[in-house]
């Protein structure tokens, strides 16, 4: 299995009202230093629909101004969607409430 698709296996498994960073998706894949491979997976992601890359902000809780699916709106709305509240300037998650904890 090459690193995109590890990066993938670990994408689909945050769950729904969650969020995780790229960081800790590096850091689950075996290697903490891969987080810009991770942004990188994400935008070529092949699988929009079973692969919630929407899912995965930065380390401050901030969406990506660079959301390969339709832009910054796009994924706010996703996250919207999801239950995830998202400030009101529509750019920061509240990671304290809303990061994904992985058992």
């Amino acid at each position: 299995m090459n690193t995109f698709e590890k990066i993938y296996e670990v994408v689909r498994k945050i769950p729904k009202g969650k969020v995780a960073t790229y960081g800790q998706i590096a850091a689950l894949v075996g290697n903490s230093r891969l987080s810009r491979v991770v942004g990188y997976a994400l935008h070529a992601n092949p699988d929009p629909e079973g692969i919630p890359c929407y899912r995965v902000v930065n380390r401050f809780g901030e969406v990506s101004k660079a959301f390969a699916f339709g832009g910054e709106n796009m994924q706010i709305e996703l996250l919207r969607a999801d239950g995830i509240e998202v400030t009101d300037d529509g750019k920061i998650v509240n990671l304290n409430k809303y990061i994904w904890k992985q058992k």
